[in-house]
This record gives structure tokens, C-alpha cells and sequence, in this order.
């Protein structure tokens, strides 16, 4: 069964709000557990990053903390938007045009916030919601894409959505990402990062345990406040996701999953 018609069965037996309390229970509880009991500290490096975000906003709910750090020390951070966005929820009565154009200035003040100038910024511009279903000239062209963008900026770490994040864009992300590093057959640290999974994937029926080894915490203290504001400045998006779920992004540890080459 998959999280997509786990979620319709609820939904027909339970009232919206006793779903996203569910939801946020266990939320919760999985991203304490991994914090406290699954993971060890990530030493913050000072190896160059390009961090791939399917929407714009995953990249500063994922890793912003880890973007500002970076940046504080003069690490070259790149950040590469896949899809355009225009599948935005509550957004019904603005053109697609529209929906694109907010939440590319989005993107780039959330960034400049983090210390990420425009020039470091790129969108490939897929339509959103289709990253999965890319097949031949138009996958190939989409990895292609990447292949120039790693071999221009030559990235010694990549971070990317985790391969089971429970979102079609963001699992087909990892995937596209994975290829690309292979084309351009370069080596580089790979760090998964949780967007969806703690909220919809329910342990053990999705997620097992292996998907989650390799767990590291860091501590993003120091530039909280920083990534905070870098989350308001989407406010697009803020108005039709669970104050709870974005909640979960605010707090003072980000965690990521390192894949072993």
C-alpha cells in the first residue's frame, strides 16, 4: 500500500485536524528519536556544496542551518531548483505565470538571506509534478543539466531529498541526482536530507530501519534565527502548509543521511 492511499484511508475515517494531529505526533516522535537515539554529530566541513531542491522552499526547510553555516565561513554553497513550482497549493487564483514568478523571487531572498547570492542560483524549470515521469530526450536532457552544472562548479558535496522522501518530485530528485553524479563521474560526500518522510511515511510500513542509518545531527544554533527568516520569506507557501509541520523545520538540529559510496 502506498503513503498516497494510506493517507486516502484516513482522510474518509478521520476529521483533517485528527490527521495532521496524527501526523504531527508522529513527526515528532521520529525526528526525537533519530536526534537523540539514531544519529551522531555532523561536524559542519568546509568542502564546497550544490544542494538540489525539487521546490522551491525544500532547500531551506532541509538545510538551510546548513547553507547559512556554510556560507558564514565562505564555503561556495550552489543551489539548483529542478522543477518550477507552479503546482503550489492555495494558489488557485493566480496563473501559472504567476505562481512561477512568486516563487522564484521566493527562492532567491529566501537564499540571499542564507548568503547565497543570485549568481549561485539555477532553475531548470521542469514542471512541476513531473519529474518522475521524464522518459527519453527529456530525462536525458534533464541530467545533462546536472552533469554541467557539477562539472562547472565541481561540488565536493551534494545535498539531495532522501530517496524515500514520500513526495513523487522528491524521490525522482534523488534519482535524476544519483545519475548525474555518474556521468560526471566525480566523487563527492552525499547527504540526504527529510522534507515529507518524518511526516507521511509511517515507520516500519514504509520506512525501515536501514533507510535510516546512517543518521547525522547538526547543530544549527548559531544561525537559527538566520533560517527562520529565511522560511518566512516564503510566505506563499506558509499559508497552505500545518503550522506544525513547518514548525519542525525552525528548530536547532537538521538531519541528514550520508549514502556510502
Amino acid at each position: 500500500m502506498t503513503v498516497k492511499q494510506i493517507l486516502q484511508k484516513l482522510q474518509k475515517v478521520l476529521p483533517s485536524s485528527w490527521l495532521y494531529l496524527l501526523q504531527d505526533i508522529h513527526s515528532y516522535l521520529m525526528f526525537r528519536w533519530i536526534l537523540k537515539v539514531q544519529s551522531q554529530p555532523l561536524n559542519l566541513s568546509s568542502k564546497s556544496a550544490m544542494v538540489f531542491s525539487p521546490h522551491q522552499d525544500d532547500e531551506t526547510f532541509g538545510c538551510g542551518g546548513a547553507i547559512a553555516l556554510k556560507r558564514e565561513q565562505g564555503t561556495p554553497v550552489t543551489v539548483v531548483f529542478l522543477t518550477d513550482g507552479q503546482g503550489s497549493g492555495g494558489a488557485e487564483a493566480l496563473t501559472k505565470e504567476k505562481i512561477i514568478e512568486i516563487r522564484k523571487a521566493e527562492a532567491e531572498a529566501a537564499l540571499n538571506i542564507l548568503g547565497v547570492p543570485s549568481s549561485d542560483i539555477h532553475f531548470l524549470d521542469r514542471t512541476d509534478g513531473t519529474l518522475r515521469d521524464l522518459q527519453g530526450d527529456s530525462k536525458q536532457r534533464t541530467i545533462a543539466q546536472i552533469v554541467e552544472l557539477l562539472q562547472r562548479y565541481k561540488p565536493e558535496e551534494i545535498y539531495v531529498p532522501h530517496c524515500k522522501d514520500c513526495h513523487r518530485d522528491h524521490e525522482a530528485t534523488y534519482t535524476l541526482v544519483r545519475e548525474a553524479i555518474t556521468h560526471a563521474d566525480i566523487e563527492v560526500d552525499l547527504l540526504q536530507y527529510a522534507i515529507w518522510m518524518f511526516w507521511r511515511s509511517p515507520l516500519f510500513i514504509m520506512l525501515k530501519l536501514e533507510d535510516i542509518a546512517q543518521a547525522y545531527r547538526l547543530n544549527i544554533t548559531p544561525v537559527q534565527t538566520q533560517k527562520k527568516q529565511a522560511i518566512a520569506s516564503y510566505y506563499s507557501q506558509l499559508r497552505c502548509l500545518p503550522r506544525s509541520f513547518v514548525k519542525r523545520f525552525q528548530g536547532s538540529y537538521e538531519i541528514f543521511f550520508k549514502v556510502e559510496s
